[in-house]
């Protein structure tokens, strides 16, 4: 497995005492320990020279097979580039969504490469060196890839000049991973730095480990009004099977009386009453995925050595019951964490990468309301967290009226970037959505306005059948918005 070499003492990296007290203080760096994710093994192809391009479609003004491309392994990641013969000097970075816990490190494509190439755009993607939930990985070697992208060109017989803008976009994992790229922390701490113009995260884990701790608080909650409130938080295998009985008759389309009152907790848990929830539960097919999450310790999978879940500050609500609220939140158990599980290191960035909302680039994020595995709340604590920083003026963030996980069209990825790269280059910031109000997102048609339905050839037949469970369950968007 790749680790990243250890952060050498520069006056970037250790420049002030209370940075030293911040890692646990001491006159000099310590060995950091080692956790489970560091004994394993990860595999990445390092046969791959080059792959396939893609096929032609009708508009294409670029023939795709006319690309350069390149694939290799770079510090124990493989890698994919691209880079069209009408190059204009813009390399776009693509950082990839989970990918389980296998061996097999694979590469993908961005899901608007056509229209880079189109638009004369580079990309290069890596596989990062790990799987598991690695944002740290992800960040290092999405940033080493994009410094040595040049020398990769020179080495395959291409001479390039340095990228005039270096944009980076990414689903899911990927979109904690651009978070914490461009973020300030990184720059300081990071191994592997990489000055970034403009980001585009997609159905993002845009609060690090919040997203963790709202999947335990789905958990605790259902324990709770399954009538399992004080059941240990790591023992939910003895009760899964009553808890989804007691809730569901059919996981998740079809819940009981009880189950009700909770998918309006897991509601409130999310975002709030919005759009596309209900669409979300009934068809989406997200939330059993989050589901799936419950009953770990709290590491993440060994990514962590100690317990990070916090839902000590949640309150949880049941829309219209402010009985039924009160009791549930007088028996459900809390969660804390254990102290500094996710603390600044010494050896570059922390374990799960922070996203701080500490940036001045241009950033446009998209998000899917029926989204509940990595769910539409995650907007509302970046939002928050941007404000906090006073860095708003740098963010832009639209609700797309989607009924799972990053189930975008091409069309509406292809806008949010085009709207990014615009702002960065002629400074003039693209409109947005309101996430935090709670009257605005719960309107009928919030989401209308950049969603856009509208699908291509690169499109692919989930998204295409989710669209159309959408648009023969809910009212149409008014025209023209």
């Amino acid at each position: 497995m790749h680790v990243p070499s250890r952060l050498k003492l520069t006056s970037i990296a250790l420049a002030t005492a209370a940075a030293l007290a911040a890692c646990g203080g001491g006159d000099g760096p310590e060995p950091e320990e080692t956790r489970a994710q560091d004994s394993r093994t990860f595999t990445a192809d390092a046969t791959a020279k080059t792959f396939a391009p893609m096929a032609a479609a009708p508009g294409d003004v670029v023939d795709m097979s006319t690309t350069s491309r390149w694939a290799g392994v770079l510090g124990n990641a493989a890698y994919r580039v691209e880079v069209p013969a009408n190059w204009n000097g813009k390399l776009v970075m693509y950082a990839h969504g989970y990918r389980g816990t296998g061996a097999a490190l694979t590469v993908s494509d961005p899901s608007i490469r056509r229209h880079l190439i189109q638009n004369g755009y580079a990309w290069a993607a890596s596989s990062y060196s790990t799987n598991y939930y690695d944002v740290r990985t992800g960040v290092e070697d999405t940033n080493a890839l994009a410094n040595e992208f040049t020398k990769i060109a020179a080495a395959n017989q291409r001479t390039l000049a340095a990228p005039s803008r270096i944009y980076i976009m990414g689903h899911s994992m990927g979109g904690h991973v651009v978070g914490a790229a461009i973020d300030a922390e990184a720059a300081s701490t990071a191994n592997n730095r990489t000055r970034y113009h403009g980001a585009v995260p997609m159905c993002g884990v845009m609060g690090d480990t919040e997203l963790f701790n709202q999947f335990a608080a789905m958990q605790v909650t259902a324990q709770a009004l399954a009538g399992f409130p004080t059941n240990p938080f790591t023992k939910w295998s003895d009760i899964s099977a009553q808890v989804t009985s007691a809730l569901f008759t059919t996981f998740p389309s079809a819940p009981t009386a009880t189950g009700l009152a909770y998918l309006s907790v897991l509601q409130n848990i999310t975002g709030g009453v919005r759009p596309m929830f209900e669409q979300g539960i009934a068809f989406g097919g997200s939330f059993p995925s989050a589901w799936g999450t419950f009953g770990g310790d709290g590491t993440i999978s060994g990514i962590l050595n100690r317990n990070v879940l916090d839902t000590r500050a949640y309150t949880y609500t049941i829309t219209g019951d402010a009985a039924a609220s009160a009791a549930l939140n007088a028996a459900v158990l809390k969660v804390a964490p254990d102290a500094d599980a996710n603390r600044l290191r010494r050896d570059g960035l922390r374990w799960i990468p922070a996203v701080n909302g500490d940036f001045k680039i241009p950033v446009v994020s998209i998000h899917t309301l029926g989204d509940l595995f990595v769910p539409f709340s995650m907007q509302q604590t970046f939002q928050r967290r941007v404000a906090a920083k006073g860095n708003s003026a740098w963010l832009v963030q639209r609700a797309i009226r989607g009924a799972s996980h990053c189930d975008f069209t091409i069309a509406e990825q292809v806008a949010a970037f085009e709207d990014m790269a615009r702002w960065e280059r002629e400074g003039v910031k693209p409109s947005g959505d309101d996430v935090v109000t709670p009257a605005t997102v719960a309107a009928p048609t919030y989401g209308c306005a950049y969603t856009n339905n509208t699908l291509g050839p690169d499109d692919g037949a989930t998204v295409r059948a989710l669209r159309q469970g959408i648009l023969g369950s809910s009212p149409a968007c008014p025209a023209g918005s």
